[in-house]
């Protein structure tokens, strides 16, 4: 087979692989992820009230600039929620929430471009989701986070509080209020 014949079958035969992705791709997102009947329980859809796009503010300044957009997607048929939060100074955090039915209760883990990492559990008390773990900085210090996420009106409002004495003590860490962001 001379050079020129056989450069055109590879051509072929990546535009045929090329069309397949591209087919794939396409049909994906139309499609809906069907539920898994293992992940059917009432707990599983507790945190549904977070899942969309949004864009995030200082709770006490709503009409401010956002400081941030956050995607929250239910993942794994339903079995948990990804959250990618994408900061307007560069943080980017991602993090698996998922219930577990064996502990009866949430637990997220969460991870940053900057080195942090946390992993918090906790459960749901007066309709907001709490929850409470450690967060290992890269400069390698442990400190205790306590979170809440509850829906407020048109929005999710998530603030923290951080304990530096093993819970003796909490501070305030952050306060933010994520709306739907509005189409660009």
């Amino acid at each position: 087979m001379n050079e020129t014949l056989r450069l055109k079958y590879l051509q072929i035969a990546l535009a045929t692989v090329g069309l397949v992705f591209v087919a794939q791709a396409v049909a994906t997102p139309a499609a809906a992820t069907p539920a898994s009947p293992h992940c059917s329980a009432a707990e599983y859809r507790q945190l549904d009230f977070w899942i969309g796009d949004w864009d995030t503010f200082e709770s006490d300044a709503p009409d401010g600039p956002s400081v941030a957009r956050a995607r929250v997607d239910s993942i794994a048929g339903g079995c948990a929620i990804h959250e990618l939060y994408e900061q307007n100074d560069g943080l980017i955090g991602d993090s698996i929430l998922s219930y577990d039915p064996v502990r009866k209760q949430w637990q997220q883990t969460w991870v940053t471009n900057r080195g942090s990492i946390m992993v918090i559990v906790g459960n749901f008390k007066d309709g907001a989701l709490v929850l409470e773990g450690e967060v290992h900085t890269r400069d390698g210090s442990t400190v205790l986070q306590r979170i809440t996420w509850e829906s407020k009106g048109d929005g999710v409002r998530e603030w923290a509080v951080l304990s530096k004495d093993g819970g003796k003590s909490w501070t305030p860490a952050f306060d933010v209020l994520f709306l739907k962001r509005k189409a660009q």
